[in-house]
């Protein structure tokens, strides 16, 4: 799966924007800096021009709400709508929206509708404000107007397993693992363009100076805004290819692992946009040398795991999924079979192994 920042549409002939001849040119983002990159994406706005705006009060009735969902692909796409301040205490008080399905691929265009159900309320980072209020980021899964869950809507799977097992109080942790590039798309931070590092992988991970680290302001910022938005973001490092990184959520309980998780990749994406980098979650975005490849680490135990005797239960779950290995792999997305190949501390996709504190 990967994390794909929007392009913005290509900028046409920028002497549009010149002021006439003999007059005072105002103050704009345009004309404060250098004007607008050509290349799509690299806008170069001023920031004291969008701060100028963003210092605007919010209306002391009124929240500002995103709501985020997962399209077909398993990315992250969001909308915004204003909510009166009562609608958004809740989650069960937050009123469904709905939006084009056949523009996400999740719906045919003659039966389009597709309908948003609040799950989680986080805050937003994004939008702070000052008077004692939140914006907010609404987690939702997906609906057809007649209540069933899309074929895309995989937390209503979830949430189905999860239901009846409370009692077992499942943790998950998730380590998740990504690749920032610049703007083609094909240079990773760090790397020399049309290039590889003149230094093999071995200084990269949990490092620091610039000849090691890159991308380390992308991940601080992303860090503090899931601490902000109240997501139970646990740690983050950097990883052994130059360029990659890794963050950690959880502990986590059920269903709301999976939600925490889906809110982090959004958030992240977001923290990206204003970076103005590239960032992909591929198993294996650099296919030539010796890379290691990018993936999702999920640590899971349940309470009668985690009591006295509980090898024997973690055992037995270990087998059950060994003999489901390959109807597993199958739904883990697209592009495993270039990272599982048994190097680069993987092991083969072909095959299920277990151990104790063994990268392979």
């Amino acid at each position: 799966m990967k994390l794909a920042v929007a392009f913005l549409a290509t900028i046409g002939a920028t002497a549009a924007f010149a002021p006439a001849a003999n007059t005072v040119a105002r103050t704009s983002a345009l004309n404060m800096v250098q004007q607008l990159d050509l290349k799509t994406g690299q806008s170069q706005l001023d920031t004291s021009v969008v701060d100028r705006f963003n210092a605007l009060p919010y209306p002391d009735d009124k929240v500002l709400a995103e709501y985020v969902w997962v399209d077909a692909k398993g990315e992250c796409r969001s909308k915004t709508r204003t909510l009166p301040v009562a609608r958004t205490e809740a989650v069960d008080k937050l009123p469904r929206w709905n939006f084009d399905g056949s523009s996400t691929d999740q719906a045919p265009g003659d039966d389009s509708e597709v309908i948003l159900r609040p799950c989680r309320i986080f805050k937003d980072p994004f939008r702070p404000r000052a008077d004692g209020l939140d914006n907010i980021l609404v987690m939702c899964d997906t609906y057809t107007p007649a209540g069933e869950a899309i074929p895309s809507n995989t937390r209503a799977i979830a949430a189905k397993a999860f239901e009846g097992k409370e009692d077992e109080e499942v943790w998950f942790g998730l380590e998740q693992e990504f690749t920032l590039f610049n703007l083609d798309q094909r240079t990773p931070l760090g790397w020399p363009k049309n290039g590889v590092p003149n230094r093999p992988q071995g200084p990269y991970y949990c490092s620091a100076g610039p000849e090691n680290s890159f991308g380390r302001a992308v991940t601080d910022a992303m860090y503090r805004c899931c601490l902000y938005a109240g997501i139970e973001i646990s740690g983050t490092n950097g990883e052994v290819m130059p360029g990659q990184q890794e963050y950690q959520v959880g502990p986590c309980v059920g269903i709301d692992a999976g939600d925490q998780l889906f809110m982090s990749r959004y958030i992240l994406q977001r923290v990206c946009e204003e970076f103005q980098v590239y960032c992909t979650l591929h198993p294996k975005p650099i296919v030539e040398g010796d890379w290691n490849g990018a993936g999702m680490h999920t640590n899971v135990s349940t309470k009668s795991m985690r009591e006295a005797g509980g090898l024997d239960i973690i055992k037995q779950a270990i087998y059950k999924l060994g003999a489901k290995h390959q109807e597993h792999i199958a739904v883990y997305g697209e592009g495993n079979e270039l990272r599982l190949t048994g190097k680069f501390e993987t092991a083969s996709i072909d095959d299920f192994s277990f151990g104790v504190a063994n990268r392979g």
